[in-house]
């Protein structure tokens, strides 16, 4: 059941990281950066917000672990299940990140190819689209008074349908699929890997050795992988599933059978 009446406080439209000029994917990355950037910093000056908030993103964390046990216990997905669950959807603190970045953004824009800037932006548009989200999430949560130690399945998933955001979730998951398709081309470049490669001396004297060791780790997993598309395949179908489940009002929905 979708319930319509709850009017969301942050009103969030997906976009896309194709552009046609290099002056356009610098403003798309900055735009990115500040989305999520506002997000952290309102969390950061509450208290009692934060807490909230690490848990939401803990409990999230935990789900897409187990949903997702069989591809982290697996040699050939290992890294790049463990890229993309803690990485590019985490909850460590990705400030630091986040401000190489934005110091190494105009650089980046004028020297990485664009299929790298692709990639990036994609994972930065969906860092901030799901910082975003789960600001949405906690809001209403909240007025549940459904955040306390432990956050329940259920409170959970009529938080969910009451953000009445499903085209919204569904961008999520084709960014998630958008990062994976872009990465599995680039990491088939070797002139690229080449070059981040010999950037990582120069990065870590300039203080952007996060940033390096992310994007490093983001195109080992993938080299790794070899053919990502069953991987792709599988996160797509699976959170696509669990969407519908919630939507659908489902009482387990996170209990898939594949």
């Amino acid at each position: 059941m979708l319930l319509d009446t709850h009017k969301p406080r942050h009103v969030v439209r997906p976009v896309t990281a194709t552009h046609t000029s290099r002056d356009e994917i610098s403003a798309f990355l900055r735009r990115q950066i500040e989305r999520a950037n506002a997000l952290r910093t309102a969390h950061l000056s509450d208290p009692q917000r934060s807490v909230k908030w690490q848990i939401l993103r803990e409990w999230q964390q935990d789900r897409l672990s187990r949903t997702y046990r069989d591809l982290l216990d697996s040699p050939r997905y290992r890294p790049a299940a463990e890229f993309f669950l803690s990485d590019v959807y985490g909850v460590k603190d990705t400030r630091k990140r986040d401000a190489a970045v934005e110091r190494l953004y105009p650089t980046m824009v004028r020297l990485m190819p664009e299929a790298g800037l692709h990639s990036v932006g994609l994972a930065l548009e969906l860092d901030a689209l799901s910082e975003e989200l789960d600001a949405q999430l906690l809001d209403v949560l909240e007025e549940q008074s459904a955040v306390r130690e432990r956050i329940i399945e259920a409170d959970y998933c009529e938080a969910y349908r009451r953000c009445d955001n499903y085209a919204l979730r569904k961008h999520q998951i084709e960014l998630f699929r958008g990062i994976g398709t872009t990465l599995a081309v680039v990491v088939e470049k070797p002139m690229i890997y080449s070059l981040l490669r010999g950037m990582r001396q120069p990065a870590r004297l300039a203080g952007l050795g996060g940033l390096q060791d992310f994007l490093e780790r983001g195109f080992r997993a993938f080299r790794h992988m070899d053919d990502p598309g069953e991987f792709l395949d599988t996160i797509e179908r699976r959170e696509t599933q669990i969407l519908d489940r919630i939507y659908a009002g489902h009482p387990q929905p996170f209990a898939l059978q594949d």
